[in-house]
This record gives structure tokens, C-alpha cells and sequence, in this order.
């Protein structure tokens, strides 16, 4: 006989007793003696018996797993929040199911709907670019199922949110850019559709005109900021009548795509043109030069989703009041920005 094809009934039978009391046995009810449940569990081993934990929870209306939604597991900041999820939901008992997105609506449309038939207890994501309107996020809150969003913003009444001051990271990245002499800073910028973009676009904007540097919208140049969009936005750059001499990309990935294709036409980095990113990825410590750039907290982050999350899913039935958790930035400085001068001129 298989392994998992053993059941309670056959372990009764193998020990002539009521299949109840093995039932209640393997249960650890106080209502058999602890005699006769360590010779069951002895039994249950010996067999190979598997509980059906899912069966089990499906009863009590929990499956104790979680759902994850990220839009690409490859970028560091979601593999690192994963990694802050999985520990913290280990730790409480919980496991995850974790699901890409790829930046698409459809499939997160369906990621959504094949999370509440499995029945999660609650659900942590991170939009997709391709997300404006949320009427597909309603089925989850209808079944009952709590959802926590980090990262990115999602405008929706009632909403758990644990999020980076993004504002504040772009302000300080290119306020730093300023106060190492640049005066001609061009934009990596992703979709506006985002409010974490239109945060981080505001950031390098207000930190402009706050300096008395006039904001040029053709300075900007927005895309789905993959590597080869920050290459080709650094063509752009580079035949612009304006001589830019700083960068701040809304992502590493770009920063490290314009850096390469500047290091390739013999553009000096941070001498000619200074590059500022956000995250903090592991390439950005490691790439010559190594790249400034904003850290994002990525476990830390999906640490606080998660203890949200489950704080939500042990409030039930009651429903505890929606709770945003705001991150403060912080700048790492290295090599692509250090110019050295002090008191720029304008």
C-alpha cells in the first residue's frame, strides 16, 4: 500500500480500536490517554500516515497559506521582499504561494481569481504597471480575503499599504546630484500610471525648482525602465542640444543600462555625467563605477506587509481599521556621483 493512500481507518484497523479514537488521538484530544496516543502515533509512523492538513484547515476555514503577487521575481527589491514574506510567515505559522504578475494585468486578473478559489487566508501584492483600475482586487475583499499592497500605491478606500516615501528618496537623489555641481539633470522615469513614478518624477522635479533650476520636460524620458530603456534613453541624452551632466533613473535597472552605453561611448562617469538610481540592488555595489542609489528595504518591507497581513487575518470577524506604514529612504553614495566639488555655482 502507498504511503499516501494510508488513512485513519486503516491505522484503526491495524490496531483493532475506533478509527475516532485515532482520529482524536492524532489530534492530541485530551480525551484519550496518553498511552494509547503515543502507541497510535508509534502506529501512524510506522505506516507512513500523512495527515490532510489541507482537509483539516479547509474545515476550520484557513488554510494558513498566503498569497503572494509580485511583478517580476528576477528584480532584487521583490526577490528580497519575498524573502522578508516568507521568513515572517514561516515564523507565524503560514505558507505562500508566490505568482508573477510580468507587469500584466490579465495575468494578475487571474493570479487574483486563482488565489481566492485556493482559498488563501489573505493575499500581500505589488500592482502591475499595466494596473489603472482596481475593479479586479474587489474579489478578494468580497470573499473575505485580506490584502496588504506594498510598494506600490494603490488608490482604493480601505486599502493596507506598506510603502517607501518615494518622494522624499527622488528629492534627496537629486538634490545630491545639485550639490555635486550638476545643473542639466535628465529623468529616467517610469509609467505616471503609477503613482510610486508620479511620486518619484515629483521628488526630482520639486528638488529642481526648490534649487532655482528650471524644470524642462524634455529632460525626462519615461519607459517601462528595463536595462535597454535606460541604454536608449542615454542615446537620447547624448544627442540632446543640452549638455546633461547628471541622471536620476526612477529605477537601478535603467541607471545601469544608460551607465553602460555611456562607459561605451567613452563618457566619463561621474566626471561628465553624474547617475543616480533607486533600490540598491546587489549589481549597483558591484558595477565600475558603482552606482548612488536609493535604498528600498525590500525585506524590511515585506516584513511589515506581512505581520499587517496576519494581524488583518487573526482580526476576523471583526475588521480591524486600514493601516498605511510609510518607510523613510535613505541615500547610498558611491562612485557615479562623487565629483568632488563643493559650493557649485549656478
Amino acid at each position: 500500500m502507498q504511503n499516501n493512500t494510508i488513512t485513519i481507518h486503516d491505522i484503526a484497523a491495524a490496531l483493532k480500536i475506533d478509527s475516532s479514537t485515532v482520529s482524536r488521538a492524532l489530534n492530541n484530544s485530551p480525551r484519550v490517554t496518553q498511552k494509547t496516543k503515543e502507541r497510535i502515533w508509534a502506529k501512524a509512523e510506522e505506516m507512513g500516515y500523512q495527515r490532510n492538513v489541507l482537509a483539516s484547515n479547509l474545515r476550520k476555514s484557513k488554510t494558513n497559506t498566503l498569497g503572494i503577487i509580485v511583478p517580476r521575481i528576477s528584480r532584487y527589491f521583490f526577490s528580497s521582499a519575498i524573502a522578508g514574506i516568507e521568513e515572517t510567515a514561516f515564523e507565524a505559522g503560514y505558507n505562500v504561494i508566490i505568482c508573477q504578475s510580468l507587469e500584466k494585468l490579465e495575468r494578475e486578473k487571474n493570479l487574483i481569481q486563482t488565489l481566492v478559489a485556493n482559498r488563501v487566508d489573505g493575499i500581500i501584492m505589488s500592482i502591475s504597471m499595466e494596473t489603472m483600475d482596481y475593479d479586479h482586487l474587489e474579489g478578494a475583499k468580497k470573499n473575505g480575503i485580506p490584502t496588504v499592497f506594498f510598494d506600490r500605491h494603490c488608490d482604493i478606500p480601505g486599502n493596507n499599504n506598506v510603502l517607501l516615501d518615494d518622494y522624499k528618496g527622488s528629492f534627496d537623489a537629486t538634490q545630491h546630484l545639485i550639490a555635486q555641481g550638476c545643473k542639466n539633470i535628465a529623468h529616467l522615469g517610469g509609467p505616471k500610471s503609477l503613482l510610486l513614478y508620479q511620486n518619484r518624477f515629483n521628488g526630482y522635479k520639486d528638488a529642481l525648482v526648490q534649487n532655482g533650476y528650471p524644470f524642462r520636460q524634455e529632460l525626462v524620458f519615461d519607459s517601462r525602465l528595463m536595462e535597454k530603456d535606460g541604454a536608449e534613453a542615454a542615446q537620447k541624452i547624448l544627442g540632446t542640444n543640452t549638455e546633461i551632466d547628471g541622471i536620476f533613473s526612477a529605477n537601478d535597472v535603467a541607471a545601469i543600462g544608460a551607465m553602460q552605453y555611456l562607459k561605451g561611448r567613452n563618457v566619463k562617469i561621474p566626471e561628465e555625467i553624474a547617475v543616480t538610481g533607486f533600490s540598491n540592488g546587489p549589481t549597483s555595489a558591484v558595477i565600475e563605477p558603482s552606482l548612488t542609489t536609493v535604498d528600498q528595504s525590500g525585506e524590511k518591507m515585506g516584513k511589515l506587509a506581512t505581520e499587517l497581513l496576519i494581524k488583518q487575518i487573526n482580526s476576523k470577524p471583526k475588521t480591524l481599521s486600514p493601516e498605511t506604514i510609510i518607510l523613510e529612504p535613505s541615500l547610498i553614495e558611491r562612485e557615479s556621483t562623487r565629483k568632488k566639488i563643493t559650493n557649485p555655482t549656478k
